[in-house]
């Protein structure tokens, strides 16, 4: 017989991000944000490659990715809005968490589930810090596809990339809820 947890289930039909641009401080210390990433690494991992890791972003580091952001895209030759919204989720950031895809050789592991187990590193970060209480914010945008970005600002590797940015620090403002996906119209039950 199942033993339900109702106030899991709960927080996760409940659950909503918050939107990057509407934290501010404080964010998490490193003592609070430990057991968020303790609990981001139990996430599914198919032969137990640990095919991600995981770069903390503090404020004091916000200012460099923000301009190499806006290098990187002026050398892309983006126009200017983008770049301005390329380095925004930095400039505004108070904490991030880059969650990084590494990509390892394996005869038995697919890349393909390595990446799916990166991005489910990503969700369940992004839970564990919003049932910690804190805001938190899953974030991308081209800054996160760009390799002369990755490279420069982070030093990655050539089998790593960003998987995202969970942005995490003091929510200002509960959002609204959004529609949601009409269950019936995803779902299909095979019986036979």
């Amino acid at each position: 017989m199942p033993v339900p947890n109702p106030a899991a289930l709960d927080f996760l039909l409940t659950r909503r991000s918050r939107p990057a641009k509407t934290l501010t401080g404080p964010a998490p210390t490193r003592a609070e944000l430990e057991p968020m990433l303790t609990g981001a690494a139990r996430t599914p991992d198919h032969g137990k490659l640990e095919p991600w890791r995981f770069i903390v972003i503090e404020k004091s580091a916000m200012a460099r990715l923000a301009e190499t952001a806006e290098k990187c895209g002026q050398s892309n030759g983006l126009d200017p809005e983008q770049i301005a919204k390329g380095r925004a989720q930095f400039d505004q950031g108070h904490l991030a968490v880059a969650v990084i895809e590494v990509q390892k050789p394996s005869e038995k592991i697919p890349a393909i589930e390595q990446t799916y187990s990166a991005g489910a590193v990503c969700l369940a970060l992004l839970n564990a810090a919003l049932a910690a209480g804190w805001g938190a914010n899953w974030l991308s945008g081209w800054p996160s596809h760009d390799r002369a970005f990755m490279t420069q600002a982070l030093d990655l590797k050539d089998n790593e990339r960003i998987a995202g940015f969970i942005h995490i620090a003091t929510e200002t403002s509960a959002p609204p809820d959004r529609p949601r996906p009409d269950l019936g119209a995803i779902t299909e039950w095979v019986d036979t």
